[in-house]
């Protein structure tokens, strides 16, 4: 299947662990959005959106990475251990994919993209926002050792990817002591996680010279 995509994009990252721990090989196009690559007329054909990433399956295209994820889980998973048919146990999962979404990866959106496309200055409010995201996280981690329970399933690596991504940055969540737990166990489990760390190096060089 073609996939779409930016090496250092914490969505794209998600996707790529996600594919290979359900076994799927992907067929890789790295679109630059720093140059419009996303606006030529043959990728808006398959996704009107023009966003990444975004994955082709036999003529079947399809983007938000988070869906893609849940897709690949259902369709290639057949041990069902990245997205459980537990109904009670997905909709924790799925809870935890939106709480990616729409607090922690916003957080770190919101913060840092400001700063690293707009050399605009630190917002102290949006470290705030990163910091609440950090202590529901953390909170919702008590008694578990991975996001949903006690096994790793794809909202693991959605969430990863994220983390990842603060910890290219430099953000100290060490204090948070179940998400440093989490992400030390989540190293040795999540398929891929060597090169997703590999490829926050653009981000980790930025913020070293910062």
């Amino acid at each position: 299947m073609d996939f779409y995509y930016m090496p250092p994009s914490a969505p794209c990252r998600s996707v790529e662990m996600t594919a290979l721990a359900v076994g799927v090989k992907l067929n890789k196009h790295v679109l630059d959005l720093t140059k419009g690559e996303q606006l030529k007329p043959e990728f808006v054909k398959i996704n009107p959106q023009h966003t990444i990433p975004t994955l082709v399956d036999n003529g079947f295209a399809l983007w938000e990475s988070r869906a893609i994820l849940v897709y690949l889980c259902e369709k290639y998973d057949s041990s069902k251990k990245w997205y459980p048919n537990c109904v009670k146990t997905r909709a924790i999962v799925n809870q935890r994919l939106y709480f990616d979404m729409g607090t922690l990866y916003k957080s770190f959106a919101d913060y840092y993209y400001p700063q690293i496309m707009k050399k605009a200055p630190a917002d102290p409010e949006m470290l705030k926002k990163i910091e609440t995201a950090f202590e529901f996280f953390n909170t919702f981690l008590d008694g578990k050792k991975f996001a949903a329970g006690d096994s790793p399933t794809v909202a693991d690596i959605a969430l990863l990817s994220t983390v990842t991504n603060f910890d290219a940055a430099n953000f100290d969540f060490s204090k948070y002591a179940n998400v440093a737990q989490w992400y030390e166990a989540c190293k040795t489990v999540i398929p891929g996680y060597a090169d997703n760390k590999e490829a926050c190096v653009s981000f980790q060089k930025y913020f070293n010279n910062k």
